[in-house]
């Protein structure tokens, strides 16, 4: 797979003009972009039309979490809009999921089952009542998404070999809480640099804020695929 189809760039801004501005300056060294809950709350289904529009691949990432009915009528829209890869939290249980894999009828459309959040760690999810820590909850959940029709999942590269030993290889692992050696790990609790969620068996990595905010964000993009490629 070419490098710059396994990168995907976030776009984590509040307006279209600050999203133009980074998939001008990223150019050709990304092709998909996430579309996450800040802009799509912001700008609305436009700007997703608008990348698709100009050739870019979407990963619309509002993590669908409601029943069924809800859910498969929002994964409808979302697949009319063009989106490449949707989510839905696999924590909404096998009804909701076959709900969303039966709604995306546009071929190519990737259902991703979001497994845990790369901002919580053990100690986070035993507060909320979970027990057996983070990988035991991920192998889980991707079990349950995986086997009520999702092509794929979401979740962090420290979990992608375990999940590639259990489950095999075909079908994507998109992991965000990727970030270059010496980067600032931000909100995310489990974070691994690109080369090491490749290595791991992740399809696609989330890059946000080390290439976004980077005062160049095409070199940035660039030593992210050197690692990747």
């Amino acid at each position: 797979m070419d490098p710059r189809q396994r990168l995907i760039v976030a776009l984590d801004v509040s307006t279209a003009a600050a999203a133009r501005k980074i998939v001008a300056a990223v150019g050709d060294s990304a092709h998909a972009y996430k579309v996450g809950m800040q802009l799509y709350t912001a700008e609305g289904p436009s700007i997703v039309r608008e990348l698709v529009g100009s050739g870019r691949r979407v990963f619309l990432d509002l993590k669908y979490h409601d029943i069924p009915n809800t859910v498969g009528a929002a994964v409808r829209e979302a697949a009319r809009l063009g989106a490449t890869m949707l989510t839905v939290h696999a924590s909404g249980g096998g009804k909701m999921l076959r709900a969303a894999v039966e709604a995306a009828q546009k071929p190519g459309v990737l259902v991703l089952g979001v497994t845990v959040l790369t901002s919580l760690d053990d100690v986070e999810l035993g507060k909320i009542g979970l027990r057996g820590g983070a990988l035991d909850q991920v192998l889980r959940l991707a079990a349950l998404a995986l086997s009520n029709g999702c092509k794929g999942v979401v979740a962090s590269a420290l979990e992608a070999a375990a999940l590639r030993e259990e489950f095999g290889h075909d079908f994507t692992i998109v992991t965000p809480g990727v970030r270059l050696a010496g980067s600032g790990p931000n909100d995310q609790a489990r974070v691994v640099t690109p080369s090491e969620a490749i290595s791991a068996g992740a399809s696609h990595i989330v890059v946000g804020r080390p290439i976004t905010e980077a005062s160049d964000p095409a070199a940035e993009a660039r030593a992210i695929l050197g690692q990747i490629g």
